[in-house]
């Protein structure tokens, strides 16, 4: 693929659309420890699936402005009205499943950073706080492991290719492609 910078990025990088770029320099696969953008990246994850993260990316703006900041408290508080003010909202996906997993995941979020302290901490235990290096699989026995932990918790749309793939956006773990100008 040609970067018109020069620098050599994952495939899944679209060059067309700067936004993508962006995230893919800046954002995707950096350590993230504040659990505000950790819980950002959770519930975005979450509608992704079943869709492009481009499509999600795009979306992301207005989801900040719909969600309130993605501030776990508040989402957590969204009652019926607004979940159907969310499901009328074009400007995000109108999943209504997944309006209704992001109230109760937020809920799941706070319960865990009351037990852990934060939820970075209970996230970034699970590597003993070092990222991981891989690349290629969809999912893996660590995603699997917390998959079901979040699950038994009671969170929803939290399958193992959903972690995975929040891992690597949270930097948890470094996939970036071999050849990729942030490849470890």
């Amino acid at each position: 693929m040609e970067w018109t910078d020069g620098k050599p990025r994952c495939r899944w990088a679209n060059p067309k659309n700067p936004a993508y770029i962006a995230y893919h320099d800046g954002e995707w696969g950096v350590p993230l420890h504040d659990d505000r953008a950790l819980f950002e990246l959770l519930i975005l994850e979450t509608f992704q699936a079943g869709l492009s993260w481009e499509c999600v990316l795009n979306k992301r703006p207005a989801f900040r402005q719909a969600f309130e900041g993605f501030y776990p408290e508040r989402v957590a508080a969204f009652d019926e009205a607004k979940r159907e003010e969310l499901a009328q909202n074009a400007a995000i996906i109108r999943n209504r499943r997944k309006i209704k997993a992001a109230v109760k995941n937020a809920a799941v979020f706070l319960d865990i950073q009351r037990e852990w302290g934060s939820f970075d901490a209970w996230l970034w235990h699970w590597t003993q706080g070092e990222p991981l290096i891989e690349y290629g699989p969809a999912s893996s026995p660590l995603s699997d492991e917390i998959s079901q932990d979040l699950k038994r918790r009671g969170m929803s749309f939290v399958g193992t290719t959903v972690v995975y793939a929040y891992l690597q956006a949270a930097g948890v773990i470094n996939a970036h492609e071999p050849g990729c100008f942030l490849a470890p």
